[in-house]
């Protein structure tokens, strides 16, 4: 069903945070993907995208995980919504961000639709970070830490 407003609308992606803990629960690295489209091709971002239009915001967040990465069967959890005007050049976006920590166990990779690569990074050894990736992260881990 198609609909016609008279006013603009805005986008809504999500993104996967997802942690990699040690042996004793302890988080040593995140999750990455380079991107490999427009906007901000060739950096590095969180996994994530648009969700379906029937998707609810958790499972497009699974999916999108799953698509760029290859991951599954990490619990993700509603986190925070960023809404910064100016923050993704495509037009007005909010963002659904969604936490998930796994273990080495289940921490295979496989870059995969959009992404051209996907990685553990340190936490203390992060990339430059399309969008306001970065200031996503940091609110992720300072939360965490409390």
């Amino acid at each position: 069903m198609a609909f016609t407003y008279e006013y603009p609308r805005m986008m809504v992606t999500v993104d996967a945070i997802v942690f990699l803990t040690d042996s004793s629960n302890n988080i040593q690295k995140i999750l990455l993907i380079k991107r490999k489209n427009n906007p901000y091709k060739d950096l590095y971002a969180l996994p994530g995208g648009f969700p379906e239009m029937d998707e609810l915001l958790v499972d497009a967040a699974k999916r999108e995980l799953l698509e760029e990465t290859g991951l599954t069967n990490i619990n993700l959890r509603q986190f925070h919504a960023f809404d910064a005007p100016d923050r993704d050049p495509r037009g007005r976006n909010v963002s659904v961000a969604f936490v998930g920590i796994t273990t080495e166990e289940n921490s295979s990779l496989q870059a995969g639709d959009d992404a051209g690569e996907a990685d553990w990074f340190p936490i203390d050894k992060i990339p430059p970070l399309a969008f306001d990736h970065k200031e996503v992260v940091e609110l992720a881990l300072n939360r965490l830490k409390k």
